[in-house]
């Protein structure tokens, strides 16, 4: 086939732009916000505070503020640097390393799973969102869904107390009815549930037993996720420069509800313990000799910052070639770290203030995750003055965290098409991205159904962990390694300019040594350290952790399939194959002719030969 391309223009692209084919960002702005968007998503909302608090305080700043030195922003680096060098997203890049297109696909793969449920959440977030627009919040009290353990307060079942001279142990209503005190330390409470937990539990999801019992679709979530998918169709018809502008809002307005919590938060009774709790007298230095401790610290940085999900490589392929991807690299990672902080002043001034309203210690009331977002802070929320407005900002804000993040995801699929289609998708943009989002909706029905919320938590468990390590330590491996560490150096020295030895020390030593080795670090240990999943305190079926594993291999599976098939269509012996399929593509190299200089001048053009790649993941078609 020959893909020549026609001068006709691209939605994607404009008369400025400097790739006229495949478009770029209208200015600076547009590109830093939507990196920021995708970096800091609900994960720095609802998962680094908890994890602060849990692993020692203000002590964990210290192993989270190296990992991001160690760990994050070299891989961020790299994987900007490398979009904007070759203008490709994640598996055309591979031209750099065929024999490794197949850790391109498994990352595409991961983002489609990850998309899905994704959505999901932000549905969750406009369910709660619209059940908001009530004078009373349908989760302050227990109304009639709720069953007989649903309560506001804690209710005392047992304790010890005097009686002539002796100690006795009674039920509650023996104490009270004869006017008895409890003695302190002996009070035993019954189960109780917050109405908030029953009403996320009984109204919003009506959870069913298990993965076993699918149960019926619930149909306002399935509304509300097609509006969701809607949301982000209409944000991307037009691919970056309908994005571009969108996230103007959605990655600035969440600082400014953050702000507006943190202010209201800090005004309240009880705040200063829950900031205590968080970052201050609590802190536990000790805690820094806990594995474990730097494994979180790990982990969070590295999913933080949306590394080796192939997103990086998509939004950085649409910049000017000399633009200074270095310096945005800091700053979104600086940025998005400092988000993760500010976030959790916010979080724990006014769950403080629920712990001191219902008189219990903070760590009770604390909570990650969804037990966080729908169930924690609601019930904060709800004890406030006016307290449908503060519950409509803080969903609003998580609806805005993640759409921002799903944006740049969506993106991420959109590009691939474009980079293995370039005619298709430059007649039919519009078209294939809303076919996209129509197709995930879809596939995310099941997670709306009364078992959703078991779903949603087996795709996270699965594909969001070790699919993106094994990725990234491969990515790493094949492009220091294989590719060659100096070489790359010297393409990044291509676009922003000659640096010193003494500049590129630090990342030598992260890219040679330090990164590779944290992260296979990481993956061992998450592999000794793997759990069944469980979701609260329900266990999973055995089928359900084998169609989680099947996920993960289905997602894993094509780095050794496109290496092998690399290798059965390269020429010579074996290890002259082998060999081949580990040098660049013929056609590798800066995408226009101008940027090419001496060291790429020999390149074969990518619109005339279309080289040994693999067109899609489906079916090699020719």
């Amino acid at each position: 086939k020959d893909f020549s391309l026609s001068n006709e223009k691209d939605a994607h692209a404009s008369d400025s732009d400097e790739n006229s084919e495949r478009g770029n960002w209208s200015n600076k702005g547009d590109y830093l916000l939507s990196m920021v968007g995708y970096a800091v998503g609900l994960g720095n909302v609802w998962r680094f505070p908890y994890l602060t608090y849990q692993n020692g305080g203000g002590a964990f700043l210290i192993p989270y503020t190296l990992m991001l030195a160690l760990a994050g922003l070299p891989l961020f680096f790299m994987e900007c640097s490398l979009g904007q060098f070759a203008s490709l997203g994640p598996i055309s890049i591979w031209r750099i390393l065929p024999l490794f297109q197949g850790v391109g696909v498994t990352m595409v793969i991961i983002s489609t799973f990850v998309s899905i449920y994704y959505n999901v959440i932000i549905a969750y977030a406009l369910y709660y969102l619209f059940a908001s627009f009530q004078k009373v919040l349908p989760w302050s009290d227990c109304f009639s869904w709720a069953d007989e353990f649903c309560s506001k307060i804690r209710l005392v079942s047992d304790c010890n107390a005097t009686l002539h001279g002796e100690i006795i142990h009674a039920n509650y209503s023996f104490i009270t009815s004869n006017n008895l005190t409890c003695m302190n330390g002996t009070i035993n409470y019954k189960p109780v549930q917050f109405p908030s937990e029953q009403y996320w539990n009984k109204v919003t999801l009506q959870r069913s037993s298990g993965l076993d019992e699918t149960g019926n679709i619930v149909w306002y979530l399935a509304l509300c996720l097609l509006l969701s998918w809607m949301i982000v169709g209409a944000a991307l018809f037009k691919g970056i420069k309908s994005s571009g502008k969108v996230v103007y809002f959605t990655a600035l307005f969440p600082y400014v509800i953050l702000l507006i919590l943190l202010v209201r938060g800090a005004t309240l009774e009880g705040a200063l313990d829950g900031i205590e709790y968080y970052i201050g007298r609590q802190s536990n230095i000790t805690k820094l000799m806990e594995a474990e401790v730097w494994k979180d610290a790990a982990t969070q940085i590295f999913y933080s910052l949306s590394v080796a999900w192939g997103g990086l490589v998509a939004l950085s392929s649409y910049n000017k070639f000399h633009n200074n991807c270095y310096s945005d690299a800091i700053f979104v990672c600086v940025i998005n770290c400092v988000t993760s902080v500010f976030a959790g002043f916010a979080i724990f001034s006014i769950l403080g203030h629920m712990a001191f309203v219902s008189e219990r210690p903070v760590s009770e009331v604390v909570d990650s995750g969804f037990d966080l977002a729908f169930v924690a802070y609601p019930e904060a929320l709800s004890k406030l003055p006016v307290s449908p407005l503060w519950s409509f900002l803080f969903f609003f804000m998580l609806l805005l965290l993640g759409l921002d993040s799903q944006f740049a995801t969506i993106e991420t699929l959109t590009t691939t098409i474009q980079d293995i289609y370039p005619e298709v998708m430059k007649k039919l943009r519009m078209p294939i991205t809303l076919g996209v989002c129509i197709l995930l909706f879809f596939l995310g029905l099941i997670c709306v159904t009364q078992a959703g919320i078991y779903w949603v938590n087996l795709i996270d468990h699965f594909c969001a962990g070790w699919g993106i390590l094994i990725a990234a330590v491969l990515e790493i491996i094949g492009i220091i390694y294989i590719y060659g560490g100096n070489r790359f150096i010297e393409d990044i020295e291509m676009m922003i300019g000659k640096k010193s030895r003494v500049f590129w020390l630090w990342w030598r030593m992260c890219w040679f040594f330090i990164t590779p080795v944290l992260l296979m670090a990481i993956l061992v240990w998450s592999l000794i350290t793997f759990s069944p999943p469980t979701y609260g305190s329900v266990l999973y079926p055995a089928w359900g952790t084998a169609v989680g594993w099947c996920m993960i291999i289905f997602c894993v599976i094509w780095i050794p399939i496109i290496a092998i098939v690399k290798i059965v269509k390269a020429e010579g012996n074996l290890c002259q194959r082998i060999v081949s399929c580990c040098r660049p593509a013929a056609n590798w190299g800066p995408y226009l002719e101008c940027h090419r200089g001496e060291r790429y001048s020999h390149i074969v053009d990518p619109k005339k030969e279309k080289e040994h790649e693999i067109p899609t993941v489906a079916g090699f078609v020719y």
